[in-house]
């Protein structure tokens, strides 16, 4: 049984997620402050950390750390903010992933689920024409220059990355941006957030080789594709 390590000082949002997560057979331990939760990781070993940003005696950045000198698991954000900055710092610090509050119980067991899935044994970096991510530190290069994404831009760099030898349809990457922005994002949205990361990654736009268009089925990851 996976355990689950649930960081969270509001008491009825803790409440309902070790109700869900116990539900869904995960081991549970709920502290609500920094202090709390550093009193438990050197008590106990866990599997996977839920982590609010805000909490009563600190932030959840610096408990990120914490977590990783530690134990070295897997963490997902929880925040009730939707500013794009703190889900960046989040990204960059190298989070296994986040969510935004209010958010869907099913998803929310998905992305524990795929985080526990990739733990240990996902890439830690990524070369394809010239474009090189490193996800340990969320930066990406192209020609040793670092390339500046959205977090939006990123999590969708991402999906190709993490599914190189699929079909990727634009129903698919359209419920990854609705998840990631927590809003409606439309397919034109979608055309866009395309483009925009094309210009960033590829050498010619107009001609791409990272992120390819397969006609009548949506999008693919080009050749010549290096994980480490």
């Amino acid at each position: 049984m996976e355990r689950i390590f649930l960081v969270e000082d509001d008491r009825q949002i803790a409440k309902n997620l070790i109700l869900l997560l116990r539900s869904e057979g995960f081991n549970t331990t709920h502290v609500s402050s920094r202090s709390g939760a550093l009193a438990a990781l050197a008590q106990n070993t866990f599997d996977l950390a839920l982590v609010d940003i805000s909490l009563p005696d600190g932030n959840g950045f610096t408990l990120y750390t914490e977590i990783k000198e530690h134990q070295g698991i897997p963490v997902i954000f929880l925040t009730a903010s939707g500013d794009e900055a703190s889900v960046v710092t989040g990204l960059n610090m190298g989070a296994d992933d986040y969510i935004t509050k209010p958010f869907r119980p099913r998803e929310l067991i998905a992305r524990i689920r795929a985080a526990l899935r990739k733990s240990g044994s996902s890439p830690s970096s990524f070369d394809i024409y010239g474009l090189h991510v490193d996800t340990a530190i969320g930066i990406v290069y192209k020609n040793a220059s670092e390339v500046f994404l959205s977090a939006l831009e990123y999590r969708l760099l991402l999906v190709f990355l993490n599914n190189p030898k699929c079909v990727i349809t634009r129903n698919v990457l359209l419920e990854e941006l609705w998840d990631a922005a927590g809003e409606f994002v439309n397919d034109n949205t979608l055309s866009v957030y395309i483009k925009r990361l094309r210009e960033k990654i590829e050498d010619d736009p107009s001609d791409p080789q990272i992120i390819l268009t397969v006609r009548g089925m949506g999008y693919r990851l080009g050749g010549n594709y290096v994980s480490e």
